[in-house]
């Protein structure tokens, strides 16, 4: 398709002298007229869309807001669905206010009438009614990749996900998510698993490895049982270890396989929605076809690059980075395919 539209352009200078001593426009001073005509020879591809539904953090370290420029650091579109609105900033969580559920509905219908989207990233939710339409969206509008942050308190202590809430998660989002991202807190409190499971899961792992950390026994043991409940795929986080190590647990045509991924913890103040910024990462790479394993490495190396450029903003916890690639050089990318796809659905 080839597009023109033509200004036709006639200036006039502005000068600055004893008789116009404002700089006023000279009536006697006119240029030919001129006209530009600009000519598109192709439409650029559209982006892959990425639905984000998650609160709304004013701060804009975690939350929508957050998320937007992730999917757009991921060179994606994003658009959202705001399920709560907090009182918040780096400091922490003051307050949050659920959105009604029928907006939450007609939201959803809206957006999923007007785009083809290629991926979906749920964060929080707040309660078990808008977790209960978020679930009733994803059962009916089924798209491709569904990545689920099971949000269940700030890293203030907020509480951001009532037990209601947290009964949908398990019981309807899980079966539906095609990975689940918590972090080893919140697996623990999903499965139940008591201080003392944990505990016997750690010793056990050190000791047969006695170089590691023993932090991927609970891990191990949280992925197992929320494979059980139904989960297809699991990558359990623990950034906030002494050890930066994530765990991934997927379902490939051979069973069960695991992935473990080990990075230097960070020391920074700039960790304000870290899990928001991998989980949505995630979600990004697998709306642009990538494989778990590979998914995985990149969205933590995108997290790992966003805290290092970290600029300090606010009194509190600060907020990554989440746009330090712009300014980067651009380099060609390509999309590493693999032989199995490792990450369908149960």
């Amino acid at each position: 398709m080839v597009n023109s539209w033509p200004y036709s352009i006639c200036p006039k200078r502005q000068i600055r002298s004893e008789s116009h001593p404002a700089g006023d426009w000279d009536p006697e001073v006119e240029f030919p007229p001129f006209s530009l005509s600009f000519t598109v020879s192709h439409m650029p591809p559209a982006p892959l869309v990425v639905l984000t539904i998650a609160g709304f953090d004013p701060s804009s370290g975690a939350g929508i807001t957050a998320d937007i420029k992730v999917i757009a650091a991921h060179e994606c579109y994003g658009i959202a669905c705001a399920t709560a609105l907090t009182v918040q900033s780096t400091q922490g969580v003051r307050r949050v206010q659920a959105v009604d559920p029928k907006i939450i509905v007609e939201t959803l219908a809206e957006l999923a009438s007007d785009f083809g989207i290629a991926a979906v990233h749920i964060g929080m939710l707040g309660n078990g009614k808008v977790a209960m339409a978020v679930a009733d969206f994803l059962a009916h509008a089924k798209p491709p990749h569904v990545v689920l942050d099971p949000i269940l308190k700030s890293s203030s202590g907020a509480d951001l996900l009532d037990p209601a809430g947290t009964c949908v998660l398990i019981e309807r989002l899980l079966p539906l998510a095609e990975l689940v991202t918590p972090n080893l807190d919140e697996a623990i409190a999903l499965t139940g698993m008591t201080g003392t499971t944990a505990a016997k899961e750690a010793a056990a792992d050190t000791a047969s490895a006695p170089s590691s950390t023993g932090s991927v026994g609970p891990m191990r043991e949280a992925a197992r049982r929320l494979h059980s409940f139904g989960a297809a795929n699991v990558v359990v986080t623990g950034g906030h270890l002494d050890k930066a190590i994530d765990l991934l647990s997927f379902t490939t045509a051979r069973g069960i396989e695991e992935e473990v991924f080990k990075a230097q913890r960070q020391r920074s103040t700039s960790t304000h929605g870290t899990g928001c910024a991998f989980s949505t990462a995630l979600a990004c790479h697998l709306a642009l076809g990538r494989g778990l394993p590979e998914a995985v490495l990149l969205a933590k190396a995108y997290v790992v690059a966003a805290i290092a450029n970290a600029q300090p903003l606010g009194h509190g916890a600060g907020p990554l980075h989440h746009l330090f690639r712009m300014h980067e050089q651009r380099r060609p990318s390509a999309v590493v395919s693999e032989t199995e796809h490792v990450h369908s659905r149960k």
